[in-house]
């Protein structure tokens, strides 16, 4: 158990990417079982409903975040989700689900006072709004270095050697991609000004980073793939970026679902969303992304 579980208030995290075989669940739901915060805030990318589409990639792992998620909202924690590109079809998807609150962005407040935007960020992304195809040929170029990622450290852990970023550390030597993350930054901070906030928390770049500016913090809580980080709200009002261990050999397995079959239910829906897949009537069903929700957190 984590000496923090106590204290943490609210859990934020982005860019998970279930259904990427490069993405770094079990210690994800390793972090995800050592803490019971009030609130958690799915920031996009949950799902990549973009590899689903092209290759269904699904793993027992994932069924036990699922249940994770279901377990903590049953026992009062309330989850917010703001979908990203990888998972945009959830922004149009018409069904409730009814564990969890789904918006294109949410005002988060602080014990402070101190009011907060909560969104993924895509929409922020120059290249995604107006050359979606370049988007797409650059997470193409993504997956090559993901890959090339994967098999360095599978060797290096076969020797005890340390993990070694080398996604992360080749986006941080390229001139142009470190312009892109200041002018990504920049963006989501002067919105967030607009709208009375002290601050926003985002995904989508996957670089886990604090920054002060324009009289604004902006947190991006990282990824899944590269970096394994989330951030963290305590009950004092601070705010932590934590990282997971390189590796667990932690077994999953012992997660035991509440209600196996209202998991697997869940799942079903998750898939057909992702494939665009209806599976029942649901013409009549609320539209889940609405306008910017902004809910008191008592």
């Amino acid at each position: 158990m984590s000496r923090n579980r106590d204290r943490v208030r609210t859990l934020f995290f982005s860019d998970l990417h279930l259904g990427c075989p490069y993405a770094r669940v079990e210690p994800f739901l390793d972090m995800l079982n050592q803490h019971e915060p009030q609130y958690i805030y799915i920031v996009g990318d949950f799902i990549d409903g973009w590899r689903l589409r092209k290759r269904w990639h699904w793993e027992p792992v994932y069924n036990a975040v699922l249940s994770r998620l279901f377990e903590m909202s049953q026992s009062g924690t309330k989850i917010f989700y703001t979908p990203g590109n990888h998972d945009d079809f959830l922004r149009s998807f018409r069904f409730k689900f009814d564990f969890v609150e789904i918006a294109d962005q949410f005002i988060h407040h602080c014990p402070s006072g101190r009011r907060i935007l909560v969104t993924h960020g895509d929409k922020f992304d120059q290249v995604e709004k107006k050359a979606k195809w370049v988007s797409v040929l650059g997470s193409f170029l993504y997956d090559s270095i993901c890959w090339a990622d994967e098999k360095v450290n599978r060797w290096r852990r076969h020797y005890n050697q340390s993990r070694w970023p080398l996604a992360a550390s080749i986006k941080r030597k390229v001139k142009s991609a470190v312009q892109f993350v200041s002018d990504f930054e920049d963006t989501l901070m002067l919105h967030a000004k607009s709208l009375g906030c002290q601050g926003v928390i985002c995904g989508h770049i996957h670089t886990p980073v604090v920054v002060e500016k324009h009289g604004v913090t902006y947190y991006n809580t990282g990824d899944w793939i590269e970096n394994a980080t989330a951030l963290l709200e305590y009950e004092d009002g601070r705010y932590e970026i934590i990282e997971a261990p390189p590796e667990t050999n932690r077994d999953v397995a012992q997660v035991i679902p509440l209600d196996p079959a209202e998991v697997e239910r869940r799942r079903q829906e998750l898939m057909a969303a992702a494939l665009g897949v209806d599976l029942r009537g649901i013409d009549d069903a609320p539209v889940l992304a609405v306008p910017l929700a902004s809910q008191k957190n008592n």
